[in-house]
């Protein structure tokens, strides 16, 4: 007879989304023509991952994460990003972009501003999506994922 054994480590995720449309240059020769001042949309996604569920059985409150997106976005949108004041002399590529809205959530669910389990996470993940074809990402590990409590998942043997 084989048992089944509990799985190494099971790691819940919750995203959600908003987009922000922004102007700004990218004053390198690398760039090309993005040199110029242009236009961007991005469609944002927020992941939040956790090592299992919380007592209520989610990784984080959504309404709350899309509430922190949504105001980690607020100052960035319709936005010349060229005259941002946090953004004086950073080059604004889309990789910077997400680093930069990445280290925005993980200093909001620091805070306790995600509700339930938003301080336990183990990784935030930043996605801005350019166009279907192209997207570029930051992950930030808060921790090393591990086997989380497992007493808790529904299909851990009893």
């Amino acid at each position: 007879m084989t048992t089944r054994q509990a799985p190494i480590a099971v790691e819940h995720a919750v995203t959600v989304s908003d987009s922000m449309m922004v102007a700004h240059s990218l004053p390198r020769p690398v760039f090309g023509p993005a040199q110029a001042l242009h236009g961007a949309t991005f469609v944002v996604r927020a992941t939040f991952r956790r090592d299992g569920l919380d007592d209520d059985g989610v990784v984080v409150d959504i309404g709350a994460a899309q509430e922190v997106l949504r105001d980690a976005l607020a100052d960035l949108t319709y936005t010349n990003l060229d005259d941002h004041p946090d953004l004086q002399g950073v080059v604004t590529t889309t990789e910077v972009l997400a680093g930069l809205v990445a280290a925005r959530l993980v200093r909001r669910a620091a805070a306790g501003d995600l509700r339930g389990a938003g301080t336990d996470l183990t990784a935030v993940v930043v996605e801005l999506g350019e166009t279907p074809q192209a997207a570029a990402s930051c992950t930030v590990r808060l921790r090393e994922p591990g086997a989380g409590p497992v007493d808790r998942w529904p299909w851990a043997p009893r």
